[in-house]
């Protein structure tokens, strides 16, 4: 699939840089949310403190089983905070990981974006399964 050259790279080599992630903090409202995710046209949102820390995701397929579960109105969803429904726990990856590494993380757990963090848990950008084929194929 890829040449030797190519599976050593970092991660942080073809990783989406944090000026084009989608990114808000704990205290923004669910449909602000819904909106940088759209923008940002990936699956994937990232809630970080204000030191840029990240706090967790909420990813498309969360949203899609928290609409199935939640039992309040639409509207009433769009006002609550994003903190009340993020993932606290996702998978995530270090810059200086191998970029093969990080292919078979994301087959493994069937996932298409894991965020890049540093060993202090801040937020460096975002791998992107399209990104890793675009750029290498």
């Amino acid at each position: 699939m890829f040449t030797q050259n190519y599976e050593n790279l970092p991660v942080s080599d073809i990783m989406i840089s944090l000026d084009l992630c989608p990114i808000v903090s704990e205290t923004t409202i669910f449909k602000e949310a819904l909106n940088k995710m759209d923008v940002c046209g990936l699956g994937i949102l990232c809630i970080t403190s204000e030191v840029g820390k990240l706090n967790g995701i909420l990813t498309e397929g969360d949203i899609r089983r928290l609409l199935l579960k939640v039992q309040k109105p639409f509207s009433a969803l769009l006002v609550d905070d994003i903190k009340n429904y993020l993932n606290p726990s996702p998978i995530t990856i270090s810059p200086d990981t191998p970029i093969i590494d990080g292919i078979k993380i994301m087959t493994k757990k069937k996932v298409w974006d894991l965020p890049v963090v540093d060993k202090d848990n801040l937020l460096k950008g975002i791998l992107h399964l399209h990104q890793v084929f675009n750029d290498f194929s």
